[in-house]
Parts: C-alpha cells; sequence; structure tokens
C-alpha cells in the first residue's frame, strides 16, 4: 500500500525540548523519562542531503542507582509514514548511528533515514566506560546492577525504547507510523530476535543478521576457546593462521563448481588441520602446526558441550568452520593477534575479550577475578548464577506463532564465513523453529539466507562483502503481501553477484559468466 509522507509543518522540532516521557505510555517499569535536547539538522546522509529533527532523550530508572536508558530519535522533515528502530553490538553502551545502513546493506540503495524512515535507538540501558576497556562495545562493567543486566541481557530497554519513541515520533507528527520495523545485526540480530519473541505485536517486519541469540551459550565457549588457546604453545599466530586459511581455501573452494575464493558449500569442506602438522608435532616455524595448536583449532571449529544442566536449556554450542577466524585479514575477530593471558590484553581475540568481561562483571561480579581461572566446564560455585544468567541471556524461544499471527515478517541473514557468531548456531535455531512450527509455517512469515564467504558484518576484507536490499523486501513483504522471490546478494565491492538462497539451500555453479546470478543455482 503506499504511504503518504507527512507535511513539513508537521514537526515543531525545538518544541520538543523538554518534553516529558510519562511512565504510564511505557510497559515496562520506568520513572518515565524526559527530552533532553531537540535541534534541526541538515546534512549528507548515504550521499543525500537529509533535513531532520535529532532528539535525545533519557529513561529514567526504577533502581536510582541504576544508569538511565539514552536514546535517540531522527524524524525526517520527509517522512514516509515508517519508523525504524536499529539494534545494537556487543555490549552496547552507545547508541547506534541512526544514519547508517541495516546489516549487509547495499550501496547503491538510500539508507533508511534517507528513505523517510523516522529513526530510533538507544544504548540499551548503560553507557560505555573507556577506562574499563577502550573498545566500546567491550565494557561489560554494567552488569553489576541488575537492572541495567536485565535492560540489556533480557531485552527491556528495547521495549522501554520502543514505547517511548512512539510515543515521541506521535508528539513529532501528530500522528503515528503506518509500519514499524527493527533491523540489527550481532547483538542487534539477538535483540530483533528478542523483539519477535517477547513482544510479537509491537513491529510489523524485523531484519536479524548473524544474531548472537544463545548468548550464554556462546560466552561459555568462548571460555572454552580461551582457555585453549591460553596454553603454553596452544595460540596459532597470524602466519600460520592464514596458512590455515589459505589451505582451507585450496583444499574446499572448487567444491562448488567455481574457483573463486568463496566456499559455498562449507558442509562438504572436510579439510583436516593435521595434514599442516609440523615434523614430530612440535612448533617449527609458520609453514607448519604444532600438536597444540592443531588442538586449537580442533577446538574452536568443533562442537562443545558442557555437562550441567542450565535452566534455558541449552546444552552446548557448535563452534565455528575453519574458514572462521583464520584469515589474517579480521584477526582481532576470530583468534587474535596474541595468545590470551592474565589480564586480558586488547590484541587477543574479541571473542576472547568478551568472555574475559563476561566473567568479571556478568558473572562473579568482581572486577578483579582472572578469567582464565574458571573452567566454564567446571564451574563449581558459579553453576547456579551461570543458569540463572541463561534465563536471561539465551532467547531461545522457538515458537513464533503470536508473531506469525500478527503479521510480522522475519528475515534472517547470516555469512557462512562469520568469525564471531557462528553460522551453525542460526543454522540451529532456524531448525528449532521450523520443527516448531513446520515448514510451511515457518515459509508464511520468515526467510533465512545463510550467504557463503561473508563475515561478521562485512568486517576487514571479507571473501564476500554481502550487500542485499532488505529494507524493500521487507516492505513489499508486510505492505503488499509479496514473499522475496529469487533475491540476488551482490559483492559491495565488485558488483559480483549470487543468488540468495534460502537454507538448508547454496548457490551452485552451472555454467556461464562467474559473476552473474543467473550461473548459478541454488541447490541442496
Amino acid at each position: 500500500m503506499s504511504v503518504r509522507p507527512a507535511e513539513a509543518a508537521g514537526i515543531r522540532c525545538e518544541a520538543l525540548a523538554g518534553t516529558a516521557v510519562p511512565a504510564a505510555v511505557i510497559s515496562l517499569p520506568t520513572n518515565g523519562g524526559r527530552v533532553t535536547s531537540a535541534s534541526q539538522v541538515t546534512e549528507t546522509v548515504g550521499g543525500r542531503s537529509v533535513t531532520y529533527c535529532r532528539i535525545d532523550a533519557s529513561l529514567f530508572p526504577v533502581d536510582r542507582s541504576a544508569p538511565a536508558i539514552g536514546m535517540r530519535l531522527a524524524l525526517p522533515r520527509d517522512w514516509n509514514g515508517r519508523s525504524m528502530m536499529f539494534g545494537g553490538g556487543g555490549f552496547n553502551g552507545t547508541v547506534p548511528d541512526l544514519r547508517a545502513n541495516v546489516p549487509f546493506g547495499p550501496q547503491d540503495r538510500p539508507v533508511p533515514l534517507a528513505r523517510g524512515y523516522a529513526m530510533y535507538a538507544s544504548d540499551s540501558g548503560h553507557q560505555a566506560d573507556p577506562t574499563k576497556h577502550p573498545i566500546a562495545s567491550l565494557d561489560g562493567s554494567f552488569a553489576v546492577n541488575d537492572e541495567a543486566l536485565r535492560n540489556f541481557a533480557a531485552g527491556d530497554a528495547l521495549k522501554k525504547t520502543h514505547d517511548a519513541a512512539q510515543f515521541l515520533i506521535r508528539q513529532g507528527y501528530r500522528a503515528q507510523p503506518a509500519q514499524v520495523y527493527f533491523a540489527g545485526g550481532s547483538t542487534g540480530g539477538r535483540e530483533a530476535l528478542a523483539v519477535v519473541q517477547r513482544w510479537p505485536d509491537a513491529f510489523d517486519g524485523v531484519i536479524s543478521a548473524y544474531p548472537a541469540w544463545n548468548n550464554l551459550a556462546e560466552a561459555l565457549y568462548l571460555g572454552h576457546a580461551t582457555r585453549q588457546l591460553a596454553q603454553p604453545g596452544a595460540f596459532p599466530g597470524p602466519e600460520k593462521q592464514t596458512l590455515l586459511y589459505d589451505r582451507v581455501i585450496q583444499a574446499c573452494d572448487g567444491l562448488d563448481g567455481l574457483t573463486d575464493k568463496v566456499v559455498s558449500n562449507p558442509e562438504a569442506c572436510r579439510f583436516a588441520p593435521e595434514q599442516l602438522r609440523c615434523p614430530d608435532g612440535g612448533d617449527s616455524g609458520p609453514s607448519c602446526l604444532s600438536d597444540r595448536q592443531i588442538a586449537s583449532v580442533r577446538t574452536i571449529s568443533s562442537p562443545w558441550k558442557w555437562p550441567y544442566k542450565v535452566a534455558s536449556g541449552e546444552q552446548g554450542y557448535p563452534g565455528f568452520p575453519f574458514l572462521s577466524g583464520a584469515d589474517m585479514r579480521t584477526p582481532l575477530l576470530g583468534f587474535g593477534t596474541t595468545a590470551p593471558s592474565t589480564p586480558m590484553p586488547l590484541t587477543s581475540g574479541y571473542g576472547m575479550q568478551y568472555w574475559d568481561q563476561w566473567v568479571r562483571y556478568f558473572l562473579t561480579r568482581n572486577p578483579g577475578h582472572d578469567s582464565l581461572a574458571l573452567d566454564p566446564e567446571r564451574p563449581g560455585e558459579w553453576l547456579d548464577r551461570i543458569s540463572r544468567l541463561s534465563e536471561l541471556q539465551d532467547l531461545n524461544h522457538a515458537d513464533l506463532r503470536a508473531f506469525s499471527r500478527s503479521g510480522g515478517k522475519l528475515l534472517l541473514l547470516h555469512g557462512a564465513a562469520d568469525e564471531l557468531v557462528s553460522h551453525r548456531s542460526t543454522n540451529d535455531y532456524y531448525e528449532r523453529v521450523t520443527a516448531t512450527m513446520g515448514e510451511r509455517g515457518t515459509k508464511e512469515f520468515s526467510r533465512y539466507y545463510l550467504v557463503p564467504g561473508a563475515n561478521h558484518a562485512n568486517f576487514g576484507t571479507p571473501a564476500f562483502a554481502a550487500a542485499w536490499d532488505s529494507v524493500t523486501a521487507l516492505e513489499q513483504w508486510s505492505e503488499q503481501n509479496r514473499a522475496p522471490n529469487a533475491p540476488v546478494v551482490t559483492d559491495a565491492r565488485d558488483g559480483r553477484a549470487r543468488p540468495l538462497c534460502t537454507y538448508p539451500l547454496w548457490p551452485k555453479y552451472q555454467s556461464g559468466d562467474p559473476d552473474s546470478a543467473g550461473s548459478f543455482t541454488c541447490s541442496r
């Protein structure tokens, strides 16, 4: 259906400064909120000049010792009648850039704000402290406060922000959006699934990319991997990581019918790292792997289960394929460039630092606790706390019928070479949804696309920098009941195209131009 843009005169931007957000308009407990600033901005957004009202607001906690939720809105003068909420990343702690694109978004189409979307997002209920960690998204110190922890881990801040934003949008335009969407990747992808699971009527459509939905499960797995990499001689340095990556590509690249440094069917890749074993298993240089380094590669690439029960019901984590984290071009997301140690170095992998912060602030709430001393396989006195955290952090409800009945649409995307959130985990969640709702019921409201060669958020120089106009696809499906039909994903750097195959299908090369999506078929 068509959407009539709001009249420019409908926004009195500066008049919104100081506006109170009543607690009554927010469905979860708060002490209300207030707009701290409102100003009109004209700037270039995604190559287009956009005039919008930038609004900053705070939502006040129930626990006065907890931090407020910081949120921001961007209300464009040329409003298209829709709104979109962005999710965050890592431990959050900063408000996402509302001028940015959706995850895996195309470079040749306007970003949502430039399309006329009323945008909003929050810091999820805490502000990153650079004295605790210089990388904002790796500061977990907020988790010592219960309300701040719940705002982030259970996603309470999402609904509080959404309710307040919808109130302020109505104040600004004197109308409510005809459609309300959500987009996020990584933690933001997890948040996308949180709103689908917990508030099925809140959003008309959701884009969830590389979602860290089983956050507690992955944290335990990261601890398992970190402790292995910290063993003497077990860490493969950058040169050895590159060696592993190159050899995996050499062995598996052509299995999809085309040699292009993209492994389109990772499940068929059966590379054994033992092929790179140094003579006698010792470390004899960058051209081979020692037995201890092979063990590390095996640990990271293999599924891992813990020998105890947690309240969420999760039992393990599926590990990463050899293509993940083994490429020197993105070392800090995968293995890192140096072995984990105490204190945890900034040059260790992102996941290792994530584990360190989680142990110190989520689990033990002791900033001085040595994360390498805690064995996630035998947590001892911390087992009960782990179980309680799993109820908050593992957003694993697979029955999405309420969202489907409300007319909601879900687009799931993941890169098959993701080095920070395993695509096998998203495979697992989607299979659970399908098992719960049936293939037909699942297809009525959702699609899951696995993108070969794509890594985490197109960070660094991935084998394939995925770009797809998921926003238009979601609009057409939600508003016109036109489900995605033969979508095409392109490499944002060189324009080569592949069919975007619905999981578990993958693009197999047939014949013709290797840069054309028409030269591939979606195969099992």
